[in-house]
Order: C-alpha cells, then structure tokens, then sequence
C-alpha cells in the first residue's frame, strides 16, 4: 500500500512502542500492533495486518534478544524447548486463523485484549531460582505450556509475551528476569512461523513490515538501556500499557459489533 506521511509515523511510533515493550518487560506492547495496523495505518484486510505485524514483532524480539544474550540472562537450554514446541503450536493456531472470517477473528481477538490486560495488571512474582536446570520433568512441562502458547500466538498473529513469560517461569521456576530474557526467543519463533506461514498465502506487506521493524528497533535500544533504571516501575507500565490495551479493545468491539 502506498503510504503517506501520517501513515509512516504511526508506523515508526507504534514499532517503537513494540520494540521498547519486548525489551523492558518481555511482551505486552505487541498486541497493540494488529489493531494499529488496521485502524491507523490503515490496512484494510485483517489476515494481511496479522500477517505483517507477526514478521514486525518476531524481528524485534530477534534483534532485544541479542542485547539480553549479551546480559546473559538468557537460559538457552529452557528456551529452545519452549520455542521448539511453540513453533508446532504457531504453525496450527496461525493455519486455523486464517480460515476465520476476519471480523470474528478481530471479535476474539478484542476479548483476548481484555484477558491480557487484566493479567497485566497482576502483580507478577519476581522470585525463581537463577540456577534452574533443565530436568525431564521441566521440559515435559514446557513443551506442553509451550505448545499451548504457540497456538494462541499464531491463531492471533501476536508475539504473546505476555503468555510466554509466566509461562516459562511456571514450567521451568526461573526468576522473571531471567524469563524476560529466555521468551523473545520464543516470541520471535512463534511470529516467525506465524509469518512464513501468512507469507505463502500473500498476506505480508513488506513495506509496513519494514517501517514498523525499523522503528521497533529504535524502540528496542531505548528500552533495553532503560530495562534496569525501570526495574521498579515495571508495574507502573504494566499498569500504563493495561490501560491502553482495555481502550484499544473497546474500540474493537464497537468497530466488530456496531
């Protein structure tokens, strides 16, 4: 689509918001990409916007995780088994969603905002142990988690960190730092295949998607330098972000329902 001046910096902003999101807290920002892409930018189809918002989010969690890798809060073992059967589950949760008639599928995609911003404004355990170890028992546990993340992240076209989190940290018992770190792998993953798979329907616009990468970037960089200095205000942006996304899903419902 030919994209004029306003449509490019909402593109910037809300990539920006994505990738400042993925880098200080692990998630929430990227469920806001769907709706922007539709009502602001303006893309008219459903399937296209989740297509082109799930290849944004994986690149920008991709490119926050490099930074915590660095940090080393990253538990590679615990990540890949949680990617590796999420990648199954995004694969069919993204297959079934794009057999869903558009304005259903934004339907239950507004309840699920509703669902994430009540569970955002939880207060989240910040306790776990550094030291976790893979077990058989710990993987078992993440590949099923695991699975049923991926499936609700692909169905949405969503990065889903904000299932991926506290997910990780209840199958594996590693502290929420250390979760934060381990999901952008596996948010990446899920909207990676999420995307391939929207790709080889046509249902990716490259522009867009590049527009809102390179501002997720920008976004990125400033949320990982903030990430420590905003460690105790995490729950004030939690509480921030839950706001914006209850406003952003009651639009939706009025735009589905009216």
């Amino acid at each position: 689509m030919e994209l004029n001046g306003l449509q490019l910096a909402t593109l910037l902003l809300s990539g920006a918001g994505v990738g400042f999101s993925l880098a200080l807290v692990g998630g929430g920002g990227s469920i806001l990409a769907v709706p922007a892409m539709l009502y602001l930018v303006g893309i008219g189809d459903v399937h296209m916007a989740i297509g082109t918002s799930a290849l944004a989010v994986a690149v920008n969690a991709f490119a926050n995780l490099v930074q915590h890798a660095r940090n080393e809060t990253v538990k590679w073992p615990c990540a890949i088994v949680f990617a590796l059967a999420g990648i199954v589950g995004a694969a069919a949760g993204s297959t079934i969603g794009k057999a869903i008639d558009g304005q259903k599928l934004m339907l239950l995609f507004a309840l699920l905002m509703i669902a994430v911003g009540a569970a955002m404004l939880r207060p989240k355990a910040a306790g776990g142990d550094p030291d976790t170890r893979i077990t058989p028992a710990i993987a078992l546990r993440l590949v099923l988690i695991g699975f049923l993340v991926g499936c609700l992240s692909g169905f949405f076209g969503i990065g889903g960190g904000f299932l991926v989190v506290p997910g990780i940290m209840l199958g594996s018992g590693m502290p929420i730092l250390n979760a934060v770190g381990s999901s952008l792998f596996a948010v990446g993953s899920f909207g990676l295949t999420t995307a391939a798979n929207y790709a080889l329907s046509g249902l990716i616009d490259w522009e867009v998607a590049g527009w809102f990468i390179a501002g997720g970037l920008a976004g990125g960089i400033l949320g990982t330098r903030l990430s420590l200095m905003a460690a105790r205000r995490k729950g004030l942006l939690n509480r921030l972000f839950a706001t914006m996304i209850f406003a952003v899903a009651a639009y939706i419902l009025y735009r589905t329902l009216f």
